[in-house]
């Protein structure tokens, strides 16, 4: 796959940018000309060659980068990785996918070798070597999930099953849009997503849930969510709401193709095979408005989407401030014609 590791910043001077390769191979969420809020569950499988969807656990040219930030994100707030002690199984269930996955897809970059529970990991783009016991702590630099998540991009969440509910016990949360994950561990399905406009009215959630009580081992499930992010910045958390809360003041009609992001969370779902947890990933990924509009189905439908976007959830979204500039800067690249079916460029 020969990919290369890009460095750039997520904060400061912001020197984050997509290669036109890594434009083509954005997760555009917007299947037709709207939007409104939807399950769109559907089997994590396969995708195109070069997409983020090609690979279960996608790595991509900002790998090194996003790792750097999250260790600066621990380093700040070492309660964005928590785990609850009845967890344990269910991390090494985690290491187990990631690892396997990660040296499955790209093994020119992570070799996993096993020996029953001998098991010895290499990460060659992080200089990351160790040889261990799997299902032995002690033998590992950092407890289980949070050594295997330090390493592989996105965020985290282990869900336990139990009273025919599912709980966030457990995760790695540090490129969120918006939500905490102190705040929210321990809590019900239910109760996490209380904050979410019109999808309760809709039983968006209740379906949800009962889809993914039933979720088998060794089918796992994808879905996308999006929102805007003013400047590529990962870290969008309450936690960090007085660093970023004020760039949304900041947008003005010439800087809208450069600050404002598109942010889309490619958000997987597996149910673990020794605990019978389910993990959820939430991956994330950034897309300014000049470079999405290079496509132009996307620079076309982009702008119908928006504008076309119920109020409740634009201001969900955080984007009711800039969202008229956006559309305004956008129109260029609409030149009304139709546009084809699905996400993928033409």
């Amino acid at each position: 796959m020969g990919l290369m590791f890009k460095d750039e910043t997520y904060r400061g001077d912001f020197t984050f940018y997509n290669s036109p390769e890594a434009i083509r191979h954005f997760p555009f969420p917007f299947h037709e000309d709207k939007y409104m809020y939807a399950v769109n569950i559907e089997p994590h499988t396969p995708g195109p060659k070069g997409s983020a969807y090609e690979f279960p656990i996608d790595i991509d040219e900002h790998y090194v980068s996003d790792m750097r930030d999250r260790a600066l994100v621990l380093q700040e707030d070492p309660l964005r990785c928590q785990s609850l002690p009845h967890m344990i199984t269910a991390e090494w269930d985690l290491v187990e996918l990631l690892m396997t996955s990660m040296s499955d897809a790209y093994p020119e970059h992570f070799t996993l070798k096993r020996n029953g529970d001998a098991w010895h990991w290499i990460n060659r783009p992080m200089g990351i070597e160790n040889e261990f016991t799997f299902g032995d702590t002690s033998t590992l630099p950092y407890p289980p999930m949070e050594y295997i998540t330090r390493q592989c991009q996105g965020d985290f969440c282990l869900l336990d099953q139990r009273d025919g509910d599912l709980w966030m016990d457990s995760g790695m949360v540090t490129s969120q849009a918006d939500w905490s994950l102190d705040f929210d561990i321990g809590m019900s399905f239910k109760e996490w997503h209380a904050p979410v406009p019109l999808a309760h009215e809709i039983g968006v959630f209740d379906r949800a849930l009962k889809f993914l009580l039933a979720m088998q081992i060794g089918r796992p499930v994808r879905r996308l969510n999006w929102t805007m992010t003013i400047n590529p910045r990962l870290d969008t958390s309450p936690e960090n709401y007085h660093k970023w809360g004020t760039d949304r003041t900041t947008v003005t009609p010439e800087n809208v193709g450069d600050k404002v992001h598109l942010r889309v969370e490619l958000q997987a779902l597996w149910r673990l095979p020794r605990s019978n947890a389910i993990v959820f990933s939430i991956r994330g990924y950034l897309i300014k408005m000049r470079e999405l509009v290079t496509i132009p189905k996307w620079g076309r439908r982009m702008p119908r989407v928006l504008k076309t976007l119920p109020p409740e959830l634009a201001a969900y979204k955080g984007l009711t401030r800039y969202q008229d500039m956006t559309i305004d800067w956008l129109a260029k690249y609409d030149d009304g014609a139709p546009t084809s079916p699905g996400c993928f460029p033409d």
